[in-house]
């Protein structure tokens, strides 16, 4: 005989529910990781102006020239102020898709082992079944010898 979960489909649904917060969590590092990378690219470029300012300054240059400079790093500023808001943002839906995805492996792992419980159980009548069939013809058998 086979053993048969009657609440598979449950287990079933779990893992699936696993699955769907996994692939979630992991589209919430990538977002992460592409704000990470923008932060990155703003700071880079801001220190590049910098330099430039720095450097245009050593010479003569119009004073329009360099505030013109300096008011592109201010803006540049802004959008670093806006990105920093950005990667905390994804840091957050990081740590909530995280703490979702433990929620839904500890809730299939509940089921995971109410199974193989099930299936131990089921086992172990299996294996009580044999025994007693095995008990039955060795009764028979010894009942035909002593009587043979």
């Amino acid at each position: 005989m086979r053993f048969r979960y009657p609440l598979q489909k449950i287990v079933d649904l779990k893992g699936s529910e696993k699955s769907m917060a996994e692939w979630e969590y992991a589209a919430s590092l990538g977002k992460l990781r592409q704000e990470e990378e923008q932060l990155k690219q703003l700071q880079d470029e801001r220190r590049e102006l910098e330099t430039s300012l720095q450097a245009t300054a050593m010479q003569p240059t119009p004073l329009t020239d360099l505030l013109v400079v300096q008011r592109y790093i201010e803006i540049v500023d802004v959008r670093i102020r806006k990105q920093h808001e950005g990667v905390q943002t994804a840091e957050q839906v990081v740590r909530k898709r995280q703490g979702h995805l433990t929620d839904k492996m500890v809730d299939e792992k509940v089921w995971l082992n109410t199974r193989d419980r099930a299936f131990e159980r089921f086992r172990s009548e299996q294996l009580a079944k044999e025994q007693n069939e095995l008990d039955e013809i060795a009764i028979v058998r010894a009942a035909a010898a002593s009587r043979g």
